[in-house]
């Protein structure tokens, strides 16, 4: 009798325990969940040879929704601990719920990362070319957006129906807020569905100092790492508002255009003597060229002279043609220049810099063959020159006198 009464007028004793009582069994249900069912999920993932479960547990999405289970027991709990003031029981409960609400929206954030994980290591391919990396952010961002609000109507005890039905007055102001990340919105959709952008792409946007490797694609931002490693970090929305350069299109073609012109000196250019022009089919690649040309200028020249023509009126042949022909004839028996591109040797307009012969082929897409096949082309061209009896055009005041001349 006593002890009741003891009991009885010592309520805030009967309080303390029941809260003792409840933070034991909180921490007793945070323990099984959070440290022995998760040991034993870790183990059995292990064991299984998939590698989604990874991809899940490795994200935290599991960890996370094992720590609503502690919270779930203080929500339902707090009911049974006698004594606490009136306002207590709601307030602990709304604040439960807020933690239960973030948890869960962190918890979705977490699954949408394992979403992308496992995307990209089924179809590493298919991740490059179409990212759903920036989707995923949306979903981010809406999940944290609804428990924002539900976290909002549950501390004031409000439905969320009506603050969502306050946000339509706020829409302006949102818009403002959130103009990148609608913008940015936006240009993920335009660059995913025109397939303007991959992971991988060489990229070249002089007005932002980017020159390199596309390395991540994000709602946001377009990380670029420049051939001198640096990055420099891209708004997604400047890929759609501003142009860019996509060197994509040459590692899909296979072939990486040269495209360079000789400076022919100009007071060179003349026509070939028939010695000379006898001493060059010596060259096999215009041997056939040669031949060629001469039974043609030679059926014409012969009407000419039969119809009583001044001589001046014949045609011959020079020898920047006959360079030309060369330079032709090397570039379609060289092995490591695509034949089944576009192949040009042309001649540009005259200038104070001399006749320009350009050069126009497709090579190697790899850098280093590229510049070595250039190299080599030019490096031939420029010594093989003289023997056509022509010069490379030079700035007068850069020629320097040889050792011992005049």
């Amino acid at each position: 009798m006593q002890f009741a009464e003891y009991w009885s007028d010592h309520a805030w004793a009967i309080t303390t325990v029941q809260l003792l009582l409840l933070v034991l069994l909180v921490a007793l249900v945070r323990w099984i969940a959070v440290s022995l069912l998760m040991r034993a999920v870790r183990k059995a993932v292990q064991l299984t040879p998939t590698k989604w479960d990874n991809a899940f547990l490795g994200n935290g999405v599991l960890t996370r929704l094992a720590h609503l289970a502690p919270a779930l027991v203080v929500y339902y709990g707090i009911n049974f601990v006698s004594g606490l003031p009136a306002k207590v029981v709601p307030v602990s409960r709304a604040l439960v719920s807020s933690y239960i609400a973030l948890a869960v929206a962190m918890a979705f954030s977490s699954l949408l990362a394992a979403v992308s994980e496992i995307y990209e290591d089924h179809d590493p391919a298919r991740a490059l070319s179409h990212p759903i990396k920036s989707y995923l952010q949306v979903g981010t961002i809406a999940g944290y957006a609804i428990a924002v609000i539900l976290i909002v109507a549950m501390l004031f005890n409000r439905d969320p129906l009506l603050l969502l039905s306050g946000l339509g007055a706020m829409t302006a102001v949102l818009m403002l807020v959130f103009k990148d990340t609608l913008l940015s919105l936006v240009a993920s959709v335009q660059l995913a569905t025109n397939d303007m952008l991959r992971v991988h792409d060489c990229i070249e946007m002089p007005q932002l100092a980017a020159d390199g490797d596309v390395i991540d694609i994000t709602l946001h931002t377009v990380k670029v790492r420049n051939f001198d490693q640096t990055i420099t970090t891209i708004p997604t929305w400047r890929m759609i508002s501003e142009s860019f350069r996509n060197w994509r299109g040459v590692s899909d073609s296979g072939g990486r255009r040269i495209k360079r012109a000789l400076l022919l000196d100009q007071s060179s250019i003349r026509f070939l003597e028939s010695t000379e022009a006898a001493d060059l089919r010596r060259f096999s690649l215009i041997e056939g060229y040669l031949r060629e040309k001469q039974s043609e200028l030679g059926n014409h020249n012969a009407e000419l002279i039969a119809r009583g023509c001044d001589p001046v009126n014949e045609r011959r042949v020079t020898n920047a043609g006959t360079f030309r022909a060369y330079v032709y004839a090397y570039l379609r028996a060289h092995k490591r220049v695509h034949q089944h591109m576009d192949l040009l040797v042309r001649q540009l307009p005259p200038g104070p810099t001399g006749l320009p012969l350009e050069v126009y082929c497709f090579t190697s897409t790899n850098w280093q063959e590229y510049e070595d096949i250039q190299a080599d082309i030019f490096d031939h061209l420029y010594a093989i020159l003289p023997e056509f009896g022509l010069r490379v055009f030079q700035q007068p005041g850069s020629v320097r006198p040889q050792p011992g001349s005049g």
